[in-house]
């Protein structure tokens, strides 16, 4: 029984990448997901992905890079202030201006350094490095 898509997308992202396996195939797909992997499709993460629909089932397919060194979920979903990503920085990511932070703001979902620019807070989802 699957509580959390978004942790076990990331988990199917991180294990295709340490195989070495050039594409994966992410489901059940949702909006949140599409949300995060356009992220980091941006950041240089991953290819390109698209959404396939067959009938009942929607999933998405994920061209990997290969620059992925590990990726999760970040739990419970911390609400943080614009001025207070850096202590989550130090925390989840292996150094400063090394990989992303994802989060959810008011501006949509983003990573932690268009967060600091823009200015607005939001909630933890992801990182990436």
């Amino acid at each position: 029984m699957q509580h959390d898509t978004l942790n076990d997308a990331m988990g199917v992202i991180k294990n295709a990448e340490r195989v070495g396996k050039g594409e994966c195939e992410l489901r059940p797909s949702s909006k949140l997901i599409g949300r995060v992997l356009k992220v980091m499709q941006e950041s240089g993460y991953i290819k390109q992905f698209e959404l396939i629909e067959d009938g009942r089932n929607r999933m998405f397919k994920v061209a990997l890079s290969g620059h992925i060194n590990n990726c999760g979920v970040i739990r419970p979903r911390y609400a943080v202030k614009a001025a207070d990503l850096e202590k989550y920085e130090a925390r989840y990511l292996p150094a400063q201006d090394f990989g992303v932070l994802i989060l959810t703001t008011t501006k949509g979902v983003v990573t932690h350094m268009d967060a600091k620019k823009g200015g607005v807070g939001g909630r933890l989802l992801a990182f990436v490095y």
